[in-house]
This record gives structure tokens, sequence and C-alpha cells, in this order.
């Protein structure tokens, strides 16, 4: 079971009626189920940016880059195009 923890958030009174009006139609069982749904559907649209494994990849090679373990882009765009020129 996922641990729940509590956040306490505040909104400007018109925000905070719009959530009990949404709550009161039965489309969500309460404002935290409503932000819930709002958060999960955020997280849909932006998983990309903030996918893991992207963000593991970019930090080794940030790491690399740091270390001196890269090549500056300039030599390697002149390797490609003398191996490109060359067929």
């Amino acid at each position: 079971m996922t641990t729940r923890i509590t956040m306490n958030i505040s909104l400007p009174e018109t925000m905070r009626a719009w959530v009990e009006a949404r709550v009161s139609t039965g489309a969500y069982a309460n404002a935290s189920d409503y932000v819930r749904d709002l958060i999960r559907h955020d997280q849909e649209t932006h998983k990309e940016e903030f996918d893991p494994d992207t963000l593991a990849a970019l930090r080794e090679g940030l790491s690399d880059v740091m270390a001196g373990r890269a090549r500056p882009a300039e030599k390697v765009f002149l390797r490609l195009e003398e191996r490109y020129d060359a067929e």
C-alpha cells in the first residue's frame, strides 16, 4: 500500500468553490481525489520530461563531460563529415 502524506495548499476562493463544485457533481469523492486526478493528468502529459531513464542518461553524460570523458562536438562532426564524404 502506498504511504499517504498530508499536503496543505492555499487557494483563492474562486478555485476552492470550483473544486467543491466538481466534487458535488459526484465526479470526485472529495477535494483530494480531484487534486490527485489533476496531478495524474499532468504527470501523463509531461511524463517524457521526467522519464527516469532519460534523466539518468543525462546525468551520466554530464558526469562524463565534467570528468573529461567527452569529445568536443566539432571534432565529432568533422569525423562524421569525413567519413560520409568518403562514401
